[in-house]
């Protein structure tokens, strides 16, 4: 085994390794493209050297809160209808992060690819969103893909149904870096067709590089796009909003931050700080230890990053061309199939937004930010509690309260392929407060569950929710099994 070394000759080890890499490519051009992003790749790594060596780290006792002109109420913002800004639409482009798996929960290829309404899955809705967009208003958003290595053959595969829609699709993939053994600190790699597991995508903060290198960045600017909205592929509420778009158009903003108050089920979420006198976007990686009660805590920070961002196209490329982006080093530390421990250097968009002049947060409301990282969350954007119009998710006006219950179902719902097996149908919850589901547990077809609801089927036990049913403020426990008749 190779003896952990310096930072200094590490980086000159990484370089020289790098450059072994690079030679064993014939092609020119492709040769000059995986050139391109190793050197990208070792500006970060020699970053996370240097950093290491001079214990660069945030100093906690310089963090205060924004004032109040960084946060903006979405209440405060004047409302911008979209047959009224026609033009300024003209000038966006939608660009989703599509480069994460449904391995989470238990689902093969994109993320983007699973059914979580009506038989339509999340790239579905963004696209019938777009489109309805485009046709309501006759103009043209394009449909931008940030895929991965793993995503992208999958993606160009799915996109192939949308050819007939209103919509342009483009795509890019971001880059493919190597993972770095953890001990010796060398690249795992040894030749650029290595296995998949050898390499990794380094994290949405990829973003503005990739857009670049792969020539979309100058091709919006020159259709004369001018404003870019990102969010991620999974959110739900994330859709294309004139009165946000108005608002930066009219304040000259080159980037803006959705962020939304914070819960308890949020405490982990990045947060918008002043670090210097200059907007920092403070992730729960970068907190030292002994804060990470005070990062959580819904009193001193009380909003978060909903990663739903508005750039201005020529401030990226006026960042890139300059060399501008140096975004915080996320140190991401895994294992490989075989076992071995590996670290990946990763960055998150939302960084950037210190290199963007007249950078700010909108406060927008929790109805923007509807992802779903779960089963549980697929529970409710599959149930009645919401109505679905022209791809977008909206609260069932008849739910008294506009607050969303919380749900937390069990192991044995974790799967989507599990979870489908346990509900006949989505139960009815306009009326539900909380529910909690653990163990061995099936629903029956037209299951209503109101207020709080606690069914615990414990180890060798079995609960049947009988079709019909209607359980309001109940505990169940032990075993139940009605047959239907």
């Amino acid at each position: 085994m190779t003896t952990p070394q310096t930072p200094g000759a590490a980086a000159a080890a990484m370089r020289y390794e790098l450059d072994q890499l690079i030679n064993k490519i014939s092609d020119d051009e492709k040769r000059f493209a995986f050139a391109k992003e190793m050197d990208d790749f070792f500006r970060l790594y020699n970053r996370f050297q240097l950093e290491k060596k001079h214990k660069t780290k945030i100093v906690w006792d310089k963090i205060k809160s924004l004032a109040d002109d960084k946060i903006v109420p979405y209440a405060n913002l004047s409302s911008a209808k979209i047959e009224d800004n026609k033009d300024l639409l003209d000038k966006l482009a939608v660009l989703k992060l599509n480069g994460g798996l449904g391995t989470t929960m238990g689902c093969v290829g994109p993320k983007s690819a699973i059914e979580v309404r009506d038989g339509q899955t999340f790239l579905d809705l963004t696209v019938l969103q777009i489109e309805h967009l485009n046709e309501s208003s006759n103009i043209n958003v394009p449909l931008v893909l940030m895929n991965s290595f793993n995503t992208d053959d999958d993606t160009q595969r799915i996109i192939q149904k949308y050819n007939d829609s209103n919509v342009q699709i483009l795509t890019f993939n971001q880059s493919r870096y190597p993972r770095v053994n953890n001990d010796t600190l060398a690249p795992m790699p040894k030749d650029p067709a290595s296995e998949l597991s050898h390499w990794y995508p380094p994290g949405h903060g990829d973003l503005f590089d990739s857009l670049a290198n792969s020539g979309l960045l100058d091709r919006l600017i020159a259709e004369g796009k001018e404003y870019l909205f990102i969010s991620n592929v999974d959110n739900l509420g994330a859709i294309v909003d004139p009165t946000i778009l108005k608002h930066m158009a009219d304040s000259g903003a080159e980037f803006m931050m959705e962020v939304t108050d914070k819960t308890k089920a949020d405490v982990k979420g990045g947060t918008l700080i002043d670090y210097d006198g200059t907007v920092r976007l403070l992730e729960i990686a970068q907190v030292p230890e002994e804060h990470v009660d005070d990062f959580k805590s819904v009193k001193k920070f009380k909003i978060f990053n909903t990663n739903n961002l508005w750039v201005s196209l020529p401030a990226i490329k006026r960042v890139i061309d300059n060399r501008e982006l140096n975004l915080e080093i996320i140190v991401n530390k895994k294992s490989t199939p075989d076992g071995t421990k590996v670290i990946q250097l990763e960055t998150a968009v939302g960084a950037a937004v210190k290199h963007f002049k007249g950078a700010h947060g909108i406060n927008v409301p929790r109805t923007r930010f509807l992802p779903v990282k779960s089963t549980s969350d697929l529970f409710l954007v599959t149930s009645d509690l919401y109505k679905l119009e022209n791809g977008q998710l909206t609260i069932n006006p008849k739910r008294m309260f506009q607050t969303v219950p919380l749900v937390k179902l069990g192991d044995e719902f974790k799967k989507v392929n599990n979870y489908s097996a346990r509900f006949k149908t989505s139960p009815h919850i306009l009326e539900l407060d909380h529910l909690t589901v653990t163990g061995d547990v099936t629903f029956g077809s037209e299951v209503s569950l109101k207020g709080t609801v606690i069914i615990v089927a414990n180890h060798g036990m079995r609960i049947d929710i009988p079709s019909g049913a209607v359980l309001e403020n109940k505990v169940v426990s032990g075993n139940l099994r009605i047959l239907d008749h």
